[in-house]
């Protein structure tokens, strides 16, 4: 089968570790990069998940939260309070 080059850039920091791990299991970048593409065509998909990590203030936990706190305002049952500024 012919051979094909597949150029990627990736930070040297992340390469070199990247390269230390294969490595240390008793591989080549190239074999570990070949493991994963034949495992992307053997299974249609990426072969692990990929997801947004949320932002934890748009949780609906959190949302519910400043609803509530939004309406006992309005309904007068906020204390007002001095602003209190930390120096750094």
């Amino acid at each position: 089968m012919a051979q094909a080059t597949l150029t990627a850039r990736v930070d040297a920091r992340d390469k070199a570790s990247f390269d230390e791990f294969c490595s240390n299991v008793g591989l080549n970048t190239s074999t570990a990069i070949n493991l994963f593409v034949k495992a992307v065509l053997r299974e249609k998909r990426i072969p692990f998940e990929i997801a947004q990590t949320a932002d934890p203030f748009y949780s609906d936990r959190n949302i519910a939260y400043v609803k509530k706190s939004v309406q006992e305002l309005r309904d007068g049952k906020g204390t007002p309070h001095e602003l209190i500024e930390v120096d750094e």
